[in-house]
C-alpha cells in the first residue's frame, strides 16, 4: 500500500555491522547494496537513512587487541571479540536513536529455522499477543522478524521474484551464496546471537570453529586471492591448540602475575596444577603485524575486485601505543613503522604520529638493557620506573607516585622461566603441607576413637 507523503513521518534507518575484519567479498555487496537503498530512498522521497556500517572503536578492534594487546585468538573459552566488534557498536547506534525517538522498533531477517537456540530465543523474548519481542538488555527496543517463519527456500524464491526495491537484483548474493560451503549469519545485536565463524558472514579472522568452511568454498570457485587470508586465519587458529599454546604465550598475565588454578586429576589422582598463560610474547606480535603487512600486498596485487584495506592506520598508531604501554614487554623500539617500512618499502608515505609519550629511542632501550645486565636488573622494571618518574613530570601534586611505585616494585620482574619454577615449587609445598594436615587430622581422628574404645 502506497503511503502518501505528507504521512511519510517515521524515519527508518537502514544500518549494518562491519567488524572490519568481514569476508572482503561481503563488504563489496554490502557498500554496493546501500548506495542502492540510499540513492532510491532519496528519489521516491522516503523516510529511509542509509547510515553507514557501525564499526567498533579504534582501540577495540580485532588487530589491536590482538596484536597490540596480545589477546589469544578466540576460542570458544575466550570469545573476546563478539561483545567488543559487534555488539557494542550496534547498542551504541541503538540506544542513540532510543534517546532521540523514545524508543526503536528493530527489523530483522532472524528466522527459526537458523537453529534451535535461536528459535528458543525468538520465543522467549516475544510479546505475547503481539509480532513484537523485548530486546534482551536495552530499555525501550523492541524486535520485529517478519520473516521469522520462512524457509531459506521461501527467502530465494521471494528474492527472485522481482527486482529489487532499489533497482538490479540478487544475482551478486545469490552466486555468493553458492560459491560457500555454509549458510547463514544475522545481524548481532545481542549475546544471544549466535558466532559465524563458520559462515561466509562471519569475520576472515575467526578462530571460533576449527576450519571456516564458508572460505574454502569461496576459494574452490575461483577466489584464489583469498587462500593466504585463509593460511593466516589458520596459523592463528593453531596457536590456540593447547599442545601450542605454551610456544606462543606468555607465562606472565598481562597484570604481571603467574596464575595457576586447581584441576581435578582423573580417577582420583592428585590434582593438577594448570597454567593459565598471558598474552602472546611480543616476537610473535611482531611477526603477525609483518605477516598481516605482506598479505595486504598480496591482496592489493591479487584481488580483481575493490580494494580491501585488512588493518587501518589508525589501528597501525593504537598497536604502537600499546606496545609503547605493555606492562610486560614494552616497546622502546618503536617498532610499528620499522616493520611496516620493511613491509611496504622505505618510500612508504606515511605520517606517523609525533607523540610526546614515546621518550625514548630503540638506541637508549639497548643502553639500559646492556647497563641492566651487566648489573643483574630486571630491564622492564627499571624502563617502566623510568616512564613512571617522566609520567609525574610537571605535576604540582604526586600523591599518586608512592602508590603505583608499590605496584610497580610488588611485580615479580625475574626471567618468565623462573618466576614460574618459583610458583610451581611454592605450590607443590602448600600441597604438601595440605596432605602432610590430612595425614595429621586422620591420624588425630583415630587417636580419638582409640581412647573413646579405652574409656
Amino acid at each position: 500500500m502506497s503511503i502518501p507523503f505528507e504521512e511519510r513521518t517515521k524515519p527508518v534507518f537502514v544500518v549494518s555491522s562491519d567488524t572490519l575484519v568481514e569476508t572482503p567479498l561481503v563488504v563489496g555487496i554490502i557498500k554496493d547494496t546501500l548506495d542502492k537503498m540510499g540513492k532510491a530512498a532519496l528519489a521516491l522521497q522516503l523516510p529511509i537513512v542509509v547510515v553507514p556500517p557501525v564499526n567498533p572503536k579504534t582501540d577495540e578492534t580485532f588487530w589491536v587487541n590482538l596484536i597490540g594487546r596480545g589477546y589469544p585468538a578466540p576460542t570458544r573459552q575466550f570469545r573476546w571479540c563478539t561483545e567488543r566488534m559487534k555488539i557494542d557498536p550496534m547498542s551504541e547506534f541503538i540506544k542513540s536513536k532510543v534517546a532521540t525517538f523514545g524508543e526503536v522498533v528493530i527489523v530483522l531477517g532472524s528466522r527459526s529455522q537458523e537453529s534451535s537456540s535461536r528459535a528458543q530465543v525468538m520465543r522467549k523474548h516475544r510479546i505475547e499477543g503481539s509480532r513484537l519481542s523485548r530486546h534482551t538488555s536495552l530499555p525501550n527496543a523492541f524486535v520485529f522478524t517478519p520473516i521469522d517463519e520462512w524457509s531459506a527456500d521461501d527467502v530465494w524464491e521471494y528474492l527472485f521474484s522481482g527486482p529489487a526495491p532499489w533497482g538490479g537484483d540478487h544475482q551478486a548474493l545469490f552466486d555468493l551464496y553458492k560459491g560457500s560451503n555454509a549458510g547463514e549469519c544475522p545481524l548481532v545485536i545481542d549475546t544471544s546471537t549466535p558466532s559465524c565463524g563458520n559462515s561466509r558472514f562471519g569475520c576472515w579472522t575467526c578462530t571460533v570453529v576449527t576450519q571456516d568452511r564458508a572460505m574454502d568454498g569461496l576459494i574452490e570457485t575461483g577466489h584464489k586471492w583469498m587462500m593466504p587470508l585463509r593460511d593466516f586465519r589458520n596459523k592463528l587458529y593453531n596457536t590456540t591448540l593447547p599442545e601450542n599454546k605454551a610456544e606462543f604465550r606468555s607465562n606472565k598475565r598481562r597484570n604481571g602475575t603467574v596464575t595457576f588454578v586447581t584441576v581435578k586429576g582423573k580417577d582420583g589422582e592428585d590434582p593438577i596444577q594448570k597454567q593459565i598463560l598471558g598474552p602472546y610474547k611480543m616476537e610473535y606480535r611482531r611477526k603477525f603485524l609483518e605477516e598481516l603487512l605482506s598479505l595486504q600486498v598480496l591482496v592489493d596485487r591479487d584481488n580483481p575486485g575493490p580494494k580491501y584495506e585488512l588493518i587501518s592506520k589508525p589501528e597501525l598508531e593504537a598497536i604502537r601505543l600499546q606496545w609503547r604501554h605493555d606492562p610486560n614487554e614494552p616497546d622502546w623500539e618503536d617498532m610499528v613503522p620499522q616493520i611496516y617500512r620493511k613491509v611496504m618499502g622505505e618510500e612508504s608515505l606515511v605520517d606517523w604520529e609525533v607523540n610526546d609519550d614515546f621518550v625514548f629511542a630503540g638506541g637508549e632501550g639497548k643502553l639500559v638493557a646492556d647497563l641492566c645486565a651487566k648489573y643483574g636488573l630486571p630491564s622492564e622494571l627499571f624502563m617502566k620506573l623510568i616512564e613512571l618518574e617522566l609520567s609525574f613530570e610537571g605535576h604540582s601534586r604526586r600523591s599518586k607516585l608512592q602508590e603505583k611505585l608499590t605496584e610497580l616494585l610488588a611485580r615479580d620482574w625475574s626471567d618468565h622461566e623462573l618466576v614460574v619454577m618459583r610458583k610451581r615449587e611454592q605450590l607443590g609445598s602448600l600441597h604438601g603441607r595440605e596432605v602432610e594436615e590430612k595425614k595429621l587430622h586422620e591420624q588425630y581422628k583415630t587417636l580419638v576413637g582409640m581412647i573413646g574404645d579405652a574409656t
